[in-house]
C-alpha cells in the first residue's frame, strides 16, 4: 500500500524595500513577516506576489529575481512551502496595511535578528539587499 503524498499551501512573499528599510507585516501568530500570500489557481508567483503586495500593502511593485523556496511549519503538523520574491519599489514608502494584520513596520536591516520571524524570511531579506547594493 502506498502512502499518498503530502499537499502543502503554497505562499509567496515578496521583499520590499522602502530606502535601506524593508516593509514587514505582523500576522495573528504575533511574528514579523513579509507581505505576500496565496497562491491562486492559474496565477503566476510574480502575478500573485504583486496582487497580493497591492491588496496588503495599497503600494504598487515589481517582482524580480526569485530567491529563496522552503518549507515552512506554521504550526505543529501544518507546513506550507513559502516562496520568496525580491520586488522593486519606486514609491514614497506611503505604505498601508489591510485587516489580515495588526501592524506594519519598516526595518532597518540591523533590527532583523531581535524579531520574532521564520529565518527563511531574514535570509531572503538580507540576499536582496545584496542584490539591489552591489559591492563597489
Amino acid at each position: 500500500m502506498s502512502v499518498p503524498s503530502p499537499v502543502f499551501p503554497v505562499s509567496i512573499k515578496g521583499v520590499v524595500f522602502v530606502g535601506e528599510r524593508v516593509v514587514l507585516l505582523k500576522n495573528e501568530r504575533e511574528e514579523w513577516e513579509l507581505p505576500g500570500g496565496r497562491l491562486e489557481a492559474g496565477e503566476s508567483p510574480p502575478a500573485c506576489v504583486v496582487r497580493e503586495i497591492g491588496e496588503e500593502l495599497a503600494i504598487d511593485v515589481t517582482a524580480d529575481e526569485l530567491l529563496d523556496c522552503w518549507l515552512y511549519e506554521v504550526l505543529p503538523g501544518r507546513e506550507v512551502v513559502i516562496a520568496t520574491y525580491g520586488c522593486r519599489y519606486d514609491g514614497d514608502g506611503a505604505v498601508r496595511m489591510s485587516d489580515e494584520h495588526s501592524a506594519v513596520g519598516l526595518f532597518d536591516l540591523s533590527q532583523l535578528d531581535g524579531l520574532p520571524m521564520p529565518e527563511g524570511y531574514r535570509r531572503s531579506i538580507r540576499d536582496w539587499h545584496r542584490r539591489l547594493r552591489p559591492p563597489r
